[in-house]
């Protein structure tokens, strides 16, 4: 079915959720690879480097925020690596996604209301309209 899934992740509740769906893709074909793609978003990513000790501990962080999604994997036995990307999210995921030939992206929506999302616009349908693979939207 799909071999390679990418899960972009930002270790929220969206995020379990959407990986929960992964792991259930990704257990009808025996040799699936779950990509967990979380991405530094740059304006955030300024804070966080001037307030970490240290690039390991600011690493160790961000490694943190995907750690409960990186369990669910392991203990449903599926293989996968771990993708730490910098930029806007959106993009970011699309960009990689597309250069990658994923066979499907799989991403948790945060139920933003009507009004931000006309203003703001929301990551997952940023990506499900510039993919060029399958993308699902986990709410």
């Amino acid at each position: 079915m799909y071999q390679y899934i990418l899960l972009a992740a930002d270790g929220s509740e969206n995020a379990i959720r959407a990986a929960k769906e992964a792991i259930k893709l990704a257990s009808f074909t025996e040799s699936s690879l779950i990509d967990l793609v979380y991405v530094v978003d740059f304006e955030k990513s300024k804070s966080d480097v001037l307030h970490a000790a240290s690039p390991e501990s600011l690493e160790i962080g961000r490694r943190r925020k995907i750690a409960p999604i990186e369990q669910l994997i392991k203990e449903a036995g599926i293989t996968y690596k771990v993708t730490l990307l910098k930029g806007e999210p959106g993009p970011e995921i699309v960009r990689y996604a597309n250069e990658a030939n994923v066979d499907i992206v799989i991403i948790g929506s945060r139920g933003l209301n009507s009004l931000r999302e006309m203003v703001l616009g929301s990551v997952s349908h940023k990506v499900m309209k510039r993919v060029k693979c399958p993308a699902l939207i986990v709410k």
